[in-house]
C-alpha cells in the first residue's frame, strides 16, 4: 500500500504550506479575532446576558425538546444532537492538545471566552435558522446562514449566501471529513497496528449506511450515540483529573497567567504570547464548538419546532456542552498530567521559534495524559473516543455539506454529494500513504481547515450583526410572554 500514492514532492509541499500559512495568518489575524469575539460580546450584551443567565432554563427546554411539537424533520433534541455530533470531534481531543502545546495553557482560557460569548452567537444562529428556513422540492426543511442571508438581508445579498455555501462545501470535505478520517485512521493504526486502508474502509461503509438515509437517520443515530459518548468521556476525564488533583492549582495558575502574556521563556510579560494564546484558543475554540461558523444552524433549521427563539435557546447549549464541558476536561487532564513535551514552549514560539513536530501530535498528547493516570486503559479509551467522536462528526458534517451543495446546485445534487462524501473518506485515508512527508501534509491540512473555517464564518457573522435587532426583539417578546403566562397562572391559583 505504501506505493499507492508515493512520496509527495517535498519542494511543492513546502511551497503550498508556505502559501497556506500566509493565508491562514491573514484569515485568523486580529481582524477575525475581533470580529468573532466582538460579535459574540455585542450579541451577549444586546440580549441582556440572557444566554449566561438562562443555562438552567435551556437544559429544561432541551428535555422538553425530545418530543415533536412543530413542523420539521427531526425533534428539537435530535437537531441539537445532530449539531453536537459534528462539534464534538477530533477538536475536543486532538485540537485542544495542539492548542495548548503551541499556544500555551492560556489557549484554554481563550477557548472558554470564545464559548461564553459564543453561546449568544449560537442562540442567534438558531433563531434565524428557524425564522428564515424554507421547504425544498422534496419537502425537507432547509435553512442556515445562506437562507437567512437571502431571506433576511434581501435578494441583493444572495451572493453572500452563495459564498458561505461554497466555503461550507469545501470546509465540510476538509474539516468534517478528511481531518476526522485521518485522525482516527492514524490513531487506530499507531495504537493497534491496523492497516490504514482497513480502518478507512470500515468508516466509509458505516458512514455510508447512515448518510444515505438522510437527516432523519443521522439524527436517529446522533440521539442515541452523542449523549452516551459525551457523558462517558467527561466521566473518565474527571477521574483522570481527580487522580492528578495535586496539579489542579498549578494548572489554573498557568491557564490564567499565560492567557495574559506571562511566560518564563518570554522573559515575563509578552504581547506576542497573548496573541499566540488568543489565536490558538479562538481558532481551536471555533473549530471545536463552531459558534459563529454557521454550520450548526443548518441542523437546527430541520427541527420540529415552530418557535425560533425556543430552538435558539436549545441551540446555545451546543457551545456550552462542547467547550465548557468536554474541551475543559481534555485541557485539565493534559495540564494536570504534565505530559506536554518540553520542546513545546509557547513563550519560545511567540518569540519567533518554530514548533517541532511533536507539538502537532494532539491525539498522542491527550492519549498520554489519560494513560499516565489510567495505565493499560487510558490510551485505549482515548483511541475509542477519538474514533467515535470523529465518526459522528463525519455524519453531522455530511448534512451541512449536503445542504450547502443543495443551495448552490439544487435538490438533484443531494444523492451524488452523499456518494462523494463517502468517497472522500477513502481519499483522505489514501493520503496517509504519502510517505515521509505525511506529518507536514497533515499539518497543511490542519491549516487549510482552519482557513476555511474562518472564510466560512465571515459571511455568517456579517448576517448576524445585520439581523441582530430582529433577534433582540424576538427574544424580548418570547420571555415577556413567559412572564405574562406565569403571572396569569399565579393569579388564577389565588
Amino acid at each position: 500500500m505504501q506505493d499507492i500514492i508515493g512520496t509527495a514532492d517535498t519542494t511543492t509541499l513546502d511551497v503550498v504550506t508556505g502559501y497556506v500559512n500566509i493565508v491562514n495568518g491573514m484569515v485568523w489575524g486580529p481582524p477575525m479575532l475581533i470580529l468573532l469575539l466582538g460579535t459574540g460580546i455585542y450579541l451577549t450584551v444586546g440580549l441582556g446576558f440572557m444566554p449566561l443567565r438562562k443555562i438552567g432554563f435551556a437544559f429544561g427546554e432541551l428535555m422538553k425538546g425530545r418530543k415533536s411539537e412543530g413542523e420539521g424533520d427531526v425533534t428539537p433534541f435530535g437537531a441539537l444532537m445532530t449539531a453536537l455530533s459534528s462539534t464534538i470531534g477530533t477538536g475536543n481531543i486532538a485540537g485542544v492538545a495542539v492548542a495548548i502545546a503551541i499556544g500555551g495553557p492560556g489557549a484554554l482560557f481563550w477557548m472558554w471566552m470564545t464559548a461564553l460569548v459564543g453561546m449568544a452567537t449560537k442562540f442567534s444562529e438558531g433563531v434565524l435558522a428557524v425564522k428564515f428556513r424554507e421547504v425544498d422540492a422534496d419537502g425537507r426543511r432547509v435553512g442556515g446562514p445562506m437562507y437567512y442571508i437571502k431571506n433576511g438581508m434581501g435578494k441583493g445579498f444572495v451572493w453572500l449566501g452563495g459564498l458561505f455555501a461554497m466555503f461550507g462545501v469545501l470546509a465540510g470535505l476538509g474539516t468534517g471529513n478528511a481531518i476526522q478520517t485521518v485522525e482516527v485512521v492514524r490513531t487506530i493504526g499507531d495504537t493497534y497496528g491496523v492497516e490504514y486502508w482497513i480502518t478507512g474502509a470500515v468508516i466509509a461503509v458505516l458512514a455510508g449506511l447512515v448518510i444515505l438515509g438522510g437527516i432523519k437517520r443521522i439524527a436517529s443515530v446522533a440521539e442515541k450515540v452523542v449523549p452516551a459518548m459525551a457523558l462517558t468521556y467527561i466521566a473518565v476525564g474527571l477521574v483522570v483529573v481527580a487522580l492528578n488533583y495535586t496539579g489542579i492549582p498549578d494548572a489554573f495558575y498557568r491557564i490564567f497567567s499565560n492567557a495574559f502574556g506571562f511566560g518564563a521563556a518570554a522573559g515575563g510579560f509578552s504581547g506576542a504570547l497573548i496573541m499566540l494564546a488568543m489565536q490558538r484558543g479562538v481558532a481551536r475554540g471555533i473549530f471545536s464548538n463552531e459558534a459563529g461558523q454557521g454550520s450548526a444552524p443548518i441542523a437546527h433549521a430541520a427541527a420540529q419546532n415552530n418557535d425560533p427563539v425556543d430552538q435558539g435557546i436549545i441551540a446555545m447549549l451546543g457551545t456550552f456542552i462542547d467547550t465548557i464541558m468536554v474541551c475543559t476536561i481534555t485541557g485539565l487532564a493534559i495540564l494536570t498530567s504534565g505530559v506536554i513535551p518540553a520542546e513545546c514552549d509557547a513563550g519560545l514560539f511567540a518569540l519567533g521559534g518554530t514548533s517541532p513536530e511533536i507539538c502537532e501530535t494532539g491525539a498522542r498528547i491527550t492519549s498520554d495524559a489519560f494513560a499516565s493516570a489510567l495505565p493499560g486503559f487510558g490510551q485505549h479509551f482515548v483511541a475509542a473516543a477519538l474514533a467515535l467522536f470523529a465518526f459522528t462528526t463525519i455524519l453531522g458534517w455530511s448534512y451541512y455539506g449536503e445542504r450547502c451543495a443543495e443551495y448552490l446546485f439544487g435538490e438533484k445534487i443531494v444523492t451524488p454529494f452523499r456518494w462523494l462524501w463517502v468517497a472522500m473518506i477513502m481519499f483522505a485515508t489514501m493520503l496517509l500513504y504519502a510517505g515521509d512527508n505525511i506529518t507536514e501534509l497533515m499539518n497543511t491540512f490542519w491549516l487549510t481547515t482552519d482557513t476555511l473555517t474562518g472564510l466560512m464564518a465571515a459571511p455568517n457573522l456579517v448576517a448576524l450583526l445585520v439581523l441582530s435587532p430582529l433577534v433582540f426583539k424576538m427574544s424580548k417578546e418570547y420571555f415577556a410572554k413567559l412572564e405574562a403566562a406565569k403571572a396569569a397562572a399565579a393569579t388564577a391559583s389565588e
